[in-house]
């Protein structure tokens, strides 16, 4: 197999904070973040689940702001690019402007993956102060391949350094991704990224098919910790791609020992496929509804499966969160 180089992006402490209620202190970032730095890895991303601004009600408050997050871990990084997560209407310019005073060198700038056009500012502002900017279609599922094109390459006219085709749902197949990122792969002349969910028990599979269709950037989190049944494990996909050939610059032993010896004893549970997250794979539901989802569930005496499928039959995305209260009390006057 090639010696292609992939660029890999540990999302641990920002997908993986939805998995621990946002509840990661500043000093464990800062704990995990220099031993994933001394494994190797390129990009940390790190913040609140829903990006910077999103510690608040309707996402639930983090342990700690994004300033005391992104100094803690910008202190112990020796090679690794401190990356944040934007999403335009939780996250303002202001916010990226913090970010970058104390640290931040990356931002992927998220949008529904028919909206690249509400992130041109911040990835034109990005790109003024300095810093790297990718451009993050989320939700690629519910989009045919035209229209993610179009929007891609209207990320790249806006000046973005790559472009993500997001499975935020974990929603799709193999094959669905390789498509998605082959047109993709062909229309730009960025670098091209792919985000997974394991929900339909995928995320390492679908990664590979990514890679395999001419991907170039991946992410992972430690024991594969995200938002419903969380994300590609990134030991994992480091000893698969280390099997074929693939060159991350990832030390495996030492990934493995952040992800057992670091990351497993802080988790709140361990990450598997459950009725609930192997409902928003099925259902094309947003990964961080998981949790919403269940709380409605036990206060209106439903199911949360009932929540998801509802929520994926209304092609509802990231910000709808007030929408699961009305589904909940919908389908209990039903019962």
């Amino acid at each position: 197999m090639m010696n292609r180089k992939i660029r890999v992006i540990d999302t641990t402490l920002r997908d993986g904070m939805h998995a621990v209620s946002h509840q990661f202190t500043p000093e464990d970032m800062a704990e995990i973040a220099q031993k994933l730095d001394e494994a190797g890895v390129d990009t940390i991303e790190v913040g609140h689940g829903d990006g910077l601004g999103g510690s608040s009600f309707q996402y639930g408050f983090a342990a700690a702001s994004d300033r005391e997050y992104i100094k803690a871990v910008s202190s112990v990084l020796k090679g690794a690019k401190l990356d944040v997560l934007l999403i335009p209407g939780i996250g303002t310019i202001e916010d990226l402007e913090v970010a970058a005073k104390y640290g931040a060198k990356v931002v992927r700038v998220a949008t529904h993956v028919t909206e690249a056009d509400v992130g041109e500012q911040h990835i034109k502002y990005a790109k003024k102060i300095g810093m790297e900017a990718i451009g993050f279609l989320m939700m690629s599922h519910m989009a045919d391949v035209n229209k993610i094109v179009e929007q891609a390459k209207l990320f790249e006219s806006y000046g973005a350094d790559a472009i993500y085709v997001t499975d935020s749902a974990g929603a799709l197949t193999p094959a669905g991704v390789a498509e998605r990122i082959r047109a993709v792969k062909q229309a730009v002349k960025v670098p091209v990224g792919h985000h997974a969910h394991n929900n339909l028990g995928l995320a390492i599979g679908n990664t590979l098919a990514a890679i395999e269709a001419g991907a170039d950037i991946v992410d992972g989190t430690c024991k594969g910790l995200g938002a419903g049944a969380g994300n590609a494990q990134i030991e994992v996909l480091i000893a698969v791609l280390d099997k074929l050939g693939y060159e991350t610059g990832v030390d495996l032993y030492k990934i493995m020992d952040v992800a057992d010896d670091i990351v497993a004893p802080k988790m709140k549970r361990p990450q598997v496929i459950d009725k609930d997250s192997l409902s928003i794979g099925y259902a094309g539901a947003y990964g961080s509804f998981l949790l919403h989802a269940r709380r409605a569930a036990q206060k209106f005496g439903i199911d949360a499966r009932d929540i998801l499928i509802e929520m994926g039959r209304r092609k509802t995305v990231g910000g709808q969160e007030d929408m699961i209260i009305d589904v909940a009390y919908e389908l209990s006057r039903r019962k």
